[in-house]
């Protein structure tokens, strides 16, 4: 039996090998097994009980003493032009060590306040206790807050934004940056977390009023936990990455790729190529190649990328500001697909028919090099007759043939009928220091459709062949609607005096139909906006229900995986299922496969959330100083407390409370969406022209309050029950029975 070793012993042994501090470390130097192991474990727990030894994570070290490896804070040259560095993480009893901090010529420059993973060795004799030498910088990353600066006698103190935060951070006078009470401020940690009391906090930026523009999209990320900071580890491991090897890689470099995407865009996934199919059997027909940044191979299985990214699930996007996947090293360097650069890619061959329709396919794993990085607007303008400079001389190789392959896949697109909704999006533009320049629609060129019929093709293409090769995959999945919200498409429908048919399985084309009807019409943004609505929301699982909207039987996303986890997840699939290396789908992702559909499910719909409430306050923020205005817009919603108005200048959407829509008891009524005017008998429902006047915007919340001065052109009645200034009583069921006659009048008017 092996003898315990005492309290003294144990911290020898640590001090002299302070790389080995494990438990299972100590346990064998001793020669500790089985049973003994307790005893162990008791007399480490006693130590650490007593302050001489600190655990972190599962390992110990002396507490009085730096671990080898730590985070510096850079100090200030001294007089003699020594740098200085301090322990960020230092929790012993006594004096705070000094820390030189030793460059080599070969090391990044430091400065001042910089953070630094460092390796540091114990000295004596000198008038500092350690030496230490550069690992890597590792810029600003400690726990930061967002929150309301609230001033005290000394310092004050931070209240957090964020609803599930329930700890205020302690500001000393030094650290508050001149902060005045009630400002929006974002705070780091000060020193170490501390075990008792609240945690400290240095201010490192005022952001001023709560609703100004910088606020805004900060507010949103805080609100909906959405991870910004990047942990140590996952930038060390990003920074440490090398560009592929071509290895054994097919090699497309002599290929003609582009991307095309928005003028702003800072990284590129996706590359596509197209040309005439050569092949006399398939007159008239293309190929087509789309090509994918191979994130796989940088972003392996458990490796604190992985875990990060998969935590993300997506990147989420604001007007001012990304919040990435991954970190900038992968998304905007190694795995974008820059031009005149090799870059490591899973990509797909397709072969398509004269009307468009995939053939068949064959994925690799291949280098390609980029001959251009354009965008949607140089490229449409070039497929219209003025080509640019860097579009002139790659019209007959490169644009003209995508073009020739998108229009075959128009004609499969017709044959397929996805659901095909007009719902212009809005684009927000700001200025320099953050403000709202504009707010208009965003343009639509067949160059945003053409890559959307590619990105289409290559996402079924991969749900396909994993289904061929029996591999566990996420499934991008839509259902359709629901018995319920289908039936209030119809009556809306109905009220508008346009058809869809009952008694038959629903398919997309039957809704086009309706579409198709009401185009042109009053009621065409309505009978879009219902349709949207009524549809169920897509989300990921790993077992096929179809894709309703897009009218496909299998779908999987294939062609984003810097922004999606689910991308990543079918490239690794794809990567095993054709044996390209040992970086493919791991045993615990295939065991998790269920569990990380639902989470990157609800991450995406987080982003969705955040994104939308950031818009929401940039408008309430445009339209601010307009209160008091009168805008045009049409009714998006029908509820008991009010009227939903869709802006027709912006797209805001604003709030006519139910006091404020007339002088009178309004019934609603739920199965037609319609509020009644219980005297005038006037019915109110989605899709009606109003004037409204702006009574209140709220940037901080992003709710505009609105008074509905007309409605299809008309004054709002004051009812007789306000002329005559009091109630009028109604028989129980009366005011039903009125609202159910003025609807079938109005149905009848429309028809």
């Amino acid at each position: 039996m092996a003898r315990i070793p005492s309290k003294t012993e144990i911290l020898d042994w640590i001090a002299e090998n302070p790389g080995l501090s494990a438990k299972r470390d100590i346990a064998k130097a001793f020669g500790i097994k089985g049973a003994e192991r307790i005893e162990l474990k008791r007399l480490l727990k006693e130590l650490e009980a007593e302050g001489t030894l600190e655990r972190r994570r599962k390992t110990y070290r002396d507490a009085e003493k730096l671990p080898p490896v730590t985070i510096l804070m850079i100090l200030a040259p001294d007089r003699n032009g020594d740098q200085f560095a301090r322990a960020i993480e230092w929790q012993g009893e006594g004096p705070e060590p000094r820390v030189l901090f030793l460059q080599r010529k070969s090391d990044a420059p430091v400065a001042e306040g910089d953070r630094v993973l460092a390796r540091v060795n114990e000295v004596r004799g000198e008038d500092h206790q350690y030496e230490a030498r550069l690992i890597r910088k590792i810029g600003t990353n400690p726990l930061k807050v967002l929150g309301l600066f609230r001033k005290g006698a000394e310092g004050g103190r931070i209240v957090p934004i964020d609803k599930g935060s329930d700890r205020e951070w302690i500001v000393a006078a030094d650290a508050t940056q001149g902060a005045k009470d009630g400002e929006l401020v974002e705070a780091e940690q000060a020193g170490p977390k501390g075990r008792m009391g609240l945690p400290r906090a240095r201010i490192i930026d005022r952001l001023g009023d709560p609703s100004a523009p910088k606020a805004v999209s900060l507010i949103a990320i805080h609100q909906h936990g959405i991870p910004d900071d990047f942990p140590d580890a996952v930038i060390e491991e990003a920074d440490a990455m090398k560009p592929a090897p071509l290895g054994g890689r097919e090699d497309l470099r002599h290929l003609p790729f582009v991307t095309i995407d928005p003028s702003d865009a800072r990284d590129h996934d996706d590359a596509c190529l197209a040309h005439a199919d050569e092949d006399p059997r398939n007159d008239g027909g293309h190929i087509v190649w789309v090509a994918i940044a191979d994130v796989a191979h940088y972003v392996t299985p458990g490796s604190a990328l992985d875990r990060e990214a998969r935590n993300r699930g997506n990147s989420t996007y604001f007007p001012d500001r990304v919040v990435p996947m991954l970190p900038d090293r992968l998304s905007g360097d190694l795995c974008s697909l820059h031009e005149g650069v090799a870059r490591a890619v899973l990509a797909v061959w397709m072969k398509l028919d004269s009307k468009g329709r995939k053939i068949t396919h064959r994925f690799t794993r291949a280098m390609i090099r980029s001959v251009a990085s354009l965008n949607y607007t140089e490229v449409q303008e070039a497929r219209d007759g003025r080509p640019n400079d860097r579009c002139a001389g790659l019209m007959e190789e490169v644009i003209a043939p995508l073009y020739a392959a998108y229009e075959a896949t128009k004609v499969a697109r017709a044959m397929r009928q996805p659901l095909d909704l007009d719902l212009p999006e809005r684009r927000i533009e700001l200025t320099d220091d953050g403000r709202v320049k504009s707010v208009a629609f965003r343009d639509r060129f067949d160059a945003h459709r053409l890559i959307e019929e590619f990105m289409i093709l290559a996402n079924v293409a991969a749900a396909e062949e994993l289904i061929r090769l029996r591999r566990p995959l996420l499934y991008r999945v839509h259902e359709e609607p629901s018995p319920l919200k289908l039936e209030a498409l119809r009556e809306v429908a109905e009220a508008s005096g346009f058809t869809l048919a009952k008694g038959q399985v629903l398919r997309t084309e039957h809704l086009n139909r309706l579409l198709a009807q009401a185009e042109g019409t009053d009621f065409d943004e309505l009978l879009n906006i219902t349709t949207l609505r009524s549809m169920q929301q897509a989300f990921y699982h790993p077992e096929n229900v179809g894709h309703f909207g897009l009218a496909l039987k299998s779908y999987a996303h294939f062609t984003s995986p810097i922004r999606r986890y689910s991308d990543l997840i079918v490239h690794r699939a794809l990567i095993s299922g054709h044996g390209w290396g040992k970086d493919g789908l791991s045993a615990e992702d295939i065991e998790r496969l269920e569990e990380t559909a639902e989470h990157i499910s609800e991450t995406e719909r987080r982003s969705m959330a955040a994104e939308r409430d950031t818009t929401d306050r940039y408008l309430a923020a445009y339209l601010s100083d307009r209160v008091g205005a009168e805008f045009e817009g049409r009714i998006s919603g029908v509820t008991r407390f009010g009227l939903f108005v869709k802006l027709t200048e912006t797209g805001a959407d604003g709030l006519i409370p139910i006091r404020s829509v007339g002088r009178e008891f309004f019934h609603y009524d739920p199965r037609t969406e319609t509020l009644m005017g219980a005297d005038s008998g006037m019915v109110i429902g989605m899709g009606q022209r109003v004037t409204v006047r702006l009574a209140e915007a709220v940037p901080v919340t992003g709710g505009l309050m609105l008074e509905l001065l007309e409605i299809e052109g008309r004054g709002v009645p004051a009812g007789a029950s306000a002329r005559r200034g009091k109630p009028v009583a109604r028989r129980p069921g009366q005011e039903k029975a009125r609202a159910a006659k003025a609807g079938r009048k109005v149905t009848r008017r429309r028809r």
